[in-house]
């Protein structure tokens, strides 16, 4: 007997029995990654990418279970797109559930002082700062007014020279009374 059916025994219905597994398998893995660490998510390597491909291999029988056909993908695919929207909305109302599920941004240089143990927290070598400090235009860290690692996994720089702001990765672009602007 199956974890599921010991929680709702009664499940006739296949489609509602892959919804329910796609979305235990949706929050096991939210879960999983905010207990790894959020480095991961911005900084992804070729080991880190064959990680999360070998992943999702390993749960797509969990979540559709006998059920290859079309439709129990379909099913399964549809059931992740609305957890996943659903958990955004609850997010952006709930500050106390967004802190927990994606914690806050950690500082990691202030005043050009490295915080060493926000970053042996973080697992963030002082090797992994400076990189992260020259891809942001400044030359060393005591450059460095402030360093976060934001929640998304990404580390952000403000030197000393103002106009030397960035962010690692990519800029983003927000809407703003309809109106695009670029970070």
């Amino acid at each position: 007997m199956h974890l599921l059916h010991i929680v709702f025994p009664h499940i006739d219905n296949p489609f509602l029995d892959i919804i329910l597994r796609s979305l235990a398998v949706y929050l096991f893995i939210i879960i999983a990654i905010r207990v790894f660490g959020k480095k991961e998510l911005a900084q992804l390597s070729v080991i880190d990418l064959v990680f999360i491909l070998l992943i999702s291999n390993a749960v797509q029988n969990a979540m559709v279970g006998p059920d290859t056909s079309l439709e129990g993908g379909l099913v399964a695919a549809t059931a992740l797109f609305a957890a996943n929207f659903t958990l955004k909305k609850i997010l952006y109302r709930s500050r106390n559930l967004s802190d927990l599920l994606q914690g806050d941004a950690i500082p990691l240089i202030y005043d050009g002082i490295v915080n060493e143990a926000n970053c042996k927290k973080s697992e963030i070598s002082i090797a992994e700062l400076e990189a992260a400090v020259r891809e942001h235009g400044a030359k060393e860290i005591s450059d460095v007014n402030l360093a976060m690692l934001e929640v998304d996994g990404n580390i952000s720089v403000i030197s000393n020279d103002y106009n030397q702001r960035s962010r690692v990765n990519h800029p983003k672009k927000h809407k703003f009374k309809g109106r695009v602007i670029q970070n």
